[in-house]
């Protein structure tokens, strides 16, 4: 049975490893002073960003970060879904789905209007299951880094 929680500080050790397996994923990596504000703002209650844990045989094995935004298209927030990993031994399970739908039902009681995220164009495996749990946009990013 999955358990999806929001994050406590006693889950740093077990959200660590799996926020770096995330960058690696993506070929990233960050300065520990950024993990650390990373950590810092998902536990602050006064912040927009928010994470979950989901526990499966009382291990944390996936998370989820998130981000309530305005938007000039409509009067309630918005919310970006940034990231998602599960471990290794957690996929197939249906952890992603969970996270995923845990934050439907946050953003719903936040009173947001929508939930939407990016992927790689080449991660074909999420896509499989973001093609069932939501529909694509249409859209195409463009982006300059400072």
């Amino acid at each position: 049975m999955i358990k999806i929680r929001p994050f406590q500080p006693e889950d740093r050790d077990a959200w660590e490893p799996l926020w770096q397996g995330y960058l690696t994923f993506y070929k990233s990596s960050l300065p520990a002073e950024v993990t650390q504000a990373t950590w810092g703002r998902l536990l602050d209650p006064a912040e927009p960003m928010h994470g979950l844990a989901a526990v499966l045989d009382g291990r944390v094995v996936g998370i989820v970060h998130y981000i309530y935004h305005r938007s000039t298209w409509t009067t309630g927030d918005y919310c970006y879904l940034q990231d998602l990993f599960t471990s290794a031994q957690a996929r197939h399970r249906g952890v992603g789905r969970a996270l995923i739908e845990a934050v439907y039902e946050r953003a719903q009681a936040h009173g947001a209007s929508r939930v939407y995220w990016l992927t790689h164009e080449t991660n074909t495996a999420a896509q499989a299951l973001y093609d069932k749990v939501a529909s694509r946009s249409g859209f195409i990013q463009y982006r300059r880094v400072f």
